[in-house]
């Protein structure tokens, strides 16, 4: 059975070297390759996981007109769908 979590395997990999098994033997047996069995042998702990940057999306571009378009405040768009509502004497599904 594979190890749960990245610490888990490089305990069974030091492990599994120090009881005499190949570094190829290793890598067959976890299905890893040499440089994270080498990782293990020199590290008793996994590198934390690099934090990947934020993408740019198509959006991005036309958000400061998209600003310029909305109301100001958060919850007047709200209002103004509540009072429209109440206006023409229909119920929406926030309202029932």
């Amino acid at each position: 059975m594979l190890p749960k979590s990245k610490v888990d395997l490089y305990a069974a990999i030091r492990r599994d070297s120090r009881q005499g098994l190949s570094n190829r033997a290793v890598q067959r047996k976890y299905a890893v390759g040499s440089l994270t069995v080498q990782k293990a042998l020199s590290s008793a702990r996994p590198e934390p996981r690099k934090k990947l940057p934020s993408w740019a999306t198509r959006l991005d571009p036309f958000k400061p007109l998209i600003d310029e378009m909305l109301p100001n405040s958060r919850h007047q768009a709200s209002r103004s769908a509540s009072q429209a509502t109440a206006r023409s004497g229909t119920r929406t599904s926030s309202q029932s």
